[in-house]
């Protein structure tokens, strides 16, 4: 009997310290999960941007049509020039000239070269300022007056498309950054230069087409091109930064939590916010870079400093 006594006590002794011990270990892991961070709020740059996407396209494309027909004489440029109005870009011989030209050619050089110069040939000027974009013929081959012997740009531009939804938050004369898919690594400054009054319904969304205008045109842009276009609707420099994932909403008002200054211990601090963008967030007012942030989450994210365009 006094065994069964001794044995009923010492199981339940072991089952006692069993259970103190799992739940011990459970509050230690408990612990050992949770991360509390400490952020120093930081001076940076943060910016908002509208995204899309364009094509390289003359900003005025002008084809350059022959006043009469007949045969090409000679072309003077090539594509990739640049023109100046008023430059002779070709020479032309109408139908009746090239005719009598060809004719008096058989005659001998001295009556070929008496027609050439009773019967002039016909300049073709350039009317802009531009580059040439497509040259689609060669000397010695014949053109109509429907059919245009060059193409001209006064430069060259992106055409992008925005949603409706975004429209309303771009505006001309906002920066903008431009990149190419052919070349990818190379970042081009522009600006918005217009935007157009009337929509249009691309695949059921309503569209609206902008002109961004390079700052420089580079040398390996060419009239077709795939772009991707950033513009930057606000941007603040050397602005005090907290993580997103630091500030707590209540009741429409804005709290982080902060380090005492006298003491231990931490208190809830309202702040003002400003510019948020998907990471960091301006503090406009109620903490200063001398604050300590208490963040008891594993998956805050830290301030990351944004350049300005």
């Amino acid at each position: 009997m006094f065994k069964n006594k001794l044995f009923i006590i010492s199981l339940v002794l072991v089952s006692v310290l069993f259970v103190t011990g799992y739940f011990y270990k459970t509050k230690q892991s408990s612990k050992k999960n949770f991360l509390t961070q400490e952020i120093i709020p930081e001076l940076g740059n943060i910016r908002l941007t509208v995204t899309t996407t364009g094509v390289v396209e003359p900003q005025n494309r002008l084809e350059i049509k022959p006043s009469i027909s007949g045969r090409i004489e000679e072309i003077l440029v090539k594509e990739g020039s640049a023109v100046k109005k008023g430059d002779i870009l070709a020479w032309m011989s109408s139908t009746e000239r090239a005719a009598l030209v060809d004719a008096a050619t058989s005659q001998g050089e001295q009556a070929r070269q008496y027609w050439e110069d009773v019967y002039k040939k016909t300049p073709i000027i350039s009317p802009i300022n531009g580059e040439v974009i497509v040259r689609p013929f060669e000397p010695g081959q014949t053109i109509t007056t429907s059919e245009p012997l060059l193409v001209l740009s006064d430069r060259l531009i992106i055409s992008a498309q925005f949603d409706e939804t975004d429209i309303g938050r771009v505006k001309v004369g906002q920066k903008a950054n431009i990149t190419l898919d052919a070349y990818p690594n190379n970042k081009i400054k522009g600006m918005v230069g217009h935007i157009a009054y009337e929509s249009q319904l691309a695949n059921n969304v309503t569209i609206y087409d902008v002109d961004i205008v390079p700052q420089e045109v580079p040398e390996f842009f060419r009239s077709g091109m795939s772009a991707n276009v950033e513009v930057i609707e606000k941007s603040l420099s050397d602005v005090i930064l907290v993580p997103v994932s630091a500030i707590q909403d209540e009741d429409g008002k804005r709290y982080v939590t902060v380090k005492k200054k006298q003491g231990n211990g931490v208190e809830k601090r309202q702040i003002e916010v400003g510019l948020t963008d998907t990471n960091n967030a301006e503090v406009i007012s109620g903490l200063s870079t001398s604050d300590i942030i208490i963040v008891s989450d594993q998956k805050y994210s830290p301030v990351k400093k944004r350049e300005t365009g």
